[in-house]
């Protein structure tokens, strides 16, 4: 990946939490983290990683709502930043600090199970 695309990815990333901090600050959806910015090679395609505070269905609908207002978050980055063109954005659910989560709860569950068969 070259330096111009890793720092149009910061600059995107730290301006679009930004908005979302600003513009979907609401009780209605998780609070919202962006993880992680990728750009295609082309600056054409930006896929945005969130992480959303909250259960499951808070999560999708979270998802469905950011799919909505897509084009409108593009306008907002692109009037935002100099850039030729504005990159298209997706939107991905971030799972990883779920799965941190669950291989923390595996490794104590573990640790609990040592000290009962040390007790024995």
């Amino acid at each position: 990946m070259s330096i111009r695309v890793e720092k149009v990815a910061s600059v995107i990333k730290h301006e679009l939490g930004a908005i979302l901090s600003r513009e979907y600050n609401s009780p209605e959806y998780g609070f919202i983290t962006i993880t992680e910015v990728h750009m295609t090679a082309d600056l054409k395609l930006a896929k945005i990683y969130i992480s959303i505070l909250g259960k499951n269905e808070l999560r999708d609908k979270t998802l469905r709502m950011l799919d909505f207002e897509k084009k409108h978050i593009r306008s907002l980055v692109g009037s935002h930043l100099r850039l030729k063109y504005t990159p298209d954005i997706q939107f991905y659910i971030d799972e990883t600090l779920d799965r941190v989560d669950n291989i923390n709860k595996i490794i104590k569950k573990i640790h609990e199970n040592e000290s009962l068969d040390k007790i024995e």
